[in-house]
């Protein structure tokens, strides 16, 4: 993990890879538990059945569960000190490529792109890309905003 004390640290940073998270198995009861939390039971993310039918050998995850994994991932990649105040401010651009199925493994890439001030502090755009294992194309790439204060 990479720990990085204060916002300027960070700053030097944009245009690199802050790292790789751990490996997450995303297991049928957490998709369900994900649909029950949401409100969205979609078939394909419940029933095995209509998963194939549609295509999928399966089911797969909501695309907002992989997403929600962001933060989880971000703390296993890096921590900040030296800051008063973080806060997640959102997404500029969220892109869903590939579905993730039942039981497969999953991973973050986060990589800084942008930094810049903002009262108080400073706003950050870190690219999240979400790796399936043992497929080339991404199931998700997000621009993530993160506000860190002095």
């Amino acid at each position: 993990m990479l720990t990085l004390n204060g916002i300027e640290e960070l700053t030097t940073r944009v245009g690199t890879e802050l790292g790789t998270s751990d490996w997450h198995r995303v297991t049928q009861q957490r998709i369900t538990d994900f649909a029950r939390d949401t409100g969205d039971f979609e078939a394909i993310h419940l029933d095995p059945d209509r998963g194939r039918q549609a295509g999928l050998g399966g089911t797969i995850a909501h695309g907002l569960y992989t997403l929600a994994l962001g933060p989880k991932f971000l703390y296993e990649i890096f921590q900040m000190t030296g800051h008063s105040l973080g806060l997640n401010c959102g997404f500029e651009k969220v892109r869903f490529l590939s579905p993730v199925t039942v039981d497969s493994r999953i991973r973050m890439t986060a990589t800084l792109v942008d930094a810049r001030p903002i009262d108080g502090g400073t706003r950050f755009t870190i690219r999240e890309r979400f790796e399936i294992e043992g497929r080339d194309k991404p199931a998700c790439v997000a621009d993530s905003v993160i506000a860190y204060f002095d």
